[in-house]
């Protein structure tokens, strides 16, 4: 009686012996499949911080170029140097880390847009401070002469257009499609003071052409506005097609179709 429970018992043993070594591999692979899944998730939330941070200082840049105009100080030139070469290091760093994890992580579905968008909202984030750098340098031309006018409608253009910015971005943490999509109705406001600023300087350099150069270079910071403009709008774009895979980067065409 011993003997057979003894040789069920070793029966017993090597079935289970055999399963372990059957189903072994799939354990393994599930938990390195989790391994993997968390270290990827971890890799695109540190993607994502950095581009925040991108976005942030693009966004100060805007505002320090505009306090600079307002407040007639040249001296908030350095700082916004200084954040452009910040900006420019990490588009950089934020492009090779798209394209690496792309090659080694080899990611699906939703990872794949994020990394494709990461890499696009980096270059419209670098190009908001570029435009920043154009603000204060045809600032200079305003302030080397007494001020033309008040200003009323570029700093109002301003404060719609750092708004834009900064929704953009909280649309992308979020994920929130109808933020991003309020963004893309602030475009119409943002055109609209482009054309009353150009009207108002217009008559200013018709009835004095001592006026002209600081006329124009005001005229030219409000196109550099709606640039920035332009490049929100295009993030939140971004955004939408991230989060509902719906492109609205032609919608006007496709309006005026």
């Amino acid at each position: 009686m011993c003997d057979i429970m003894h040789s069920q018992y070793r029966e017993l043993i090597t079935i289970a012996q055999i399963s372990f070594r059957r189903f072994a591999p799939e354990a393994e692979q599930r938990i390195q499949g989790d391994y993997f899944m968390r270290h990827m998730d971890e890799q695109l939330q540190q993607l994502l911080e950095r581009l925040l941070l991108m976005g942030r200082l693009a966004e100060s840049m805007i505002e320090l170029a505009l306090r600079s105009l307002i407040e007639r100080n040249e001296l908030l030139s350095d700082a916004i140097y200084q954040k452009e070469k910040e900006v420019n290091e990490l588009q950089i760093e934020i492009d090779d880390s798209a394209v690496k994890l792309t090659a080694l992580q080899q990611p699906v579905g939703g990872d794949v847009r994020f990394l494709f968008m990461a890499s696009r909202i980096a270059t419209e984030l670098e190009r908001i401070g570029d435009q920043a750098v154009n603000i204060i340098q045809n600032a200079s031309h305003v302030m080397k002469a007494p001020a033309l006018k008040p200003l009323v409608d570029l700093p109002v253009m301003g404060e719609i257009i750092e708004k834009m910015v900064r929704n953009s971005l909280d649309s992308l943490v979020a994920r929130d499609c109808s933020l991003a999509t309020r963004v893309l109705e602030e475009e119409d406001k943002v055109d609209a003071y482009r054309d009353l600023i150009f009207r108002v300087l217009l008559t200013y350099m018709m009835a004095d052409p001592g006026t002209i150069e600081r006329a124009l270079s005001l005229i030219l910071i409000s196109r550099n506005l709606e640039r920035v403009g332009d490049h929100a709008t295009n993030i939140a774009e971004e955004v939408i097609y991230l989060v509902e895979g719906r492109e609205v980067r032609h919608r006007h065409e496709s309006a005026s179709a």
